[in-house]
């Protein structure tokens, strides 16, 4: 006979094949032993036969089911592995994955805080990091990052260094050519979407430091545009200034409100009436996202 143990590890029908037959043989000696007592009478023979029933069951259910008696298995153990899903978080949004990429900058817009700047004292770029740091490992600075994304036809030195491409202008709708070193860098710079002091007076002050340079260096937050445009516009939010070529518009206030959203920074009640004139010609614009995850403190 296998011991307990092997049996527990036996298929379900061939644990209750063996089991009823250790049930028999159980039963057979019950019968014997019942018969040396029937000499001492019915009632103790009655206990008897109780008491080796109890014993029966127990012991069968036990080899059967193993040591989880009186405790059923949960719902995720008899799922298979596609059905063993992570029930939702109650404060999780409704709604499919797809629905959720399909949130609109205006639906999150709602979802700011809306009060008052705070004052800027304390503030400086140093608050921020150094600039232009590698945030994404990738080996190159993030201003080389924005480089290569927004400009096309470009050319570099060595692996980051973008020397030469050209620019279509998002703030002004005009192209120009990019070219490296003195006197004509600038004409291309670097824009934060949500300027750095901006966020200082909306909610940054809170951020860590990790957070701050995150923000500082997020490309969600950043576009290289017409040197000018970007100086006119200064640390100005959307309620001192939107970008002159107006096809643009959606899109930037939406950058700003995804920012925003993703940092926990809010908004002044002019500002979020000029983003809500905005977007209420482009109600459907969809909420863009970062590829930069937040650091958590």
């Amino acid at each position: 006979m296998r011991p307990a143990h092997l049996i527990a590890g036996l298929p379900c029908a061939v644990r209750v094949q063996r089991c009823a037959g250790r049930a028999v043989n159980m039963m057979a000696s019950a019968r014997t032993a019942s018969k040396k007592l029937l000499g001492r009478g019915r009632k103790t023979l009655g206990l008897v036969a109780l008491g080796v029933a109890v014993l029966l069951m127990g012991g069968l259910a036990n080899v059967v089911f193993g040591d989880d008696i009186g405790h059923p298995p949960s719902l995720a153990a008899t799922l298979t592995p596609t059905e063993a899903t992570t029930a939702p978080s109650p404060d999780a949004p409704e709604g499919t994955p797809d629905d959720l990429q399909n949130v609109t900058a205006l639906q999150t817009l709602d979802t700011l805080t809306v009060k008052g700047r705070a004052p800027k004292t304390g503030y400086s770029r140093e608050q921020f990091g150094p600039r232009w740091q590698d945030v994404d490992r990738n080996g190159c600075d993030t201003r080389n990052d924005i480089l290569a994304r927004d400009l096309t036809d470009i050319t570099r030195t060595g692996n980051c260094r973008v020397t030469t491409g050209t620019l279509d202008d998002p703030f002004t709708g005009q192209t120009i050519d990019f070219i490296r070193g003195q006197g004509t860098s600038e004409l291309v710079q670097i824009d934060h979407v949500v300027a750095l002091s901006d966020a200082w007076q909306k909610g940054a002050q809170q951020l860590s430091t990790d957070q701050r340079a995150s923000f500082a260096n997020d490309p969600l937050n950043l576009l290289a545009v017409d040197g000018s445009a970007n100086a006119q516009k200064g640390d100005g939010d959307a309620a001192t200034w939107l970008p002159k070529n107006r096809v643009f518009r959606c899109d930037y206030v939406a950058r700003q409100v995804a920012v925003k959203a993703a940092y926990s920074l809010w908004v002044t009640p002019a500002e979020h009436d000029a983003i809500t004139r905005v977007l209420n010609t482009c109600p459907d614009q969809p909420l863009p996202a970062s590829t930069l995850s937040v650091p958590s403190s």
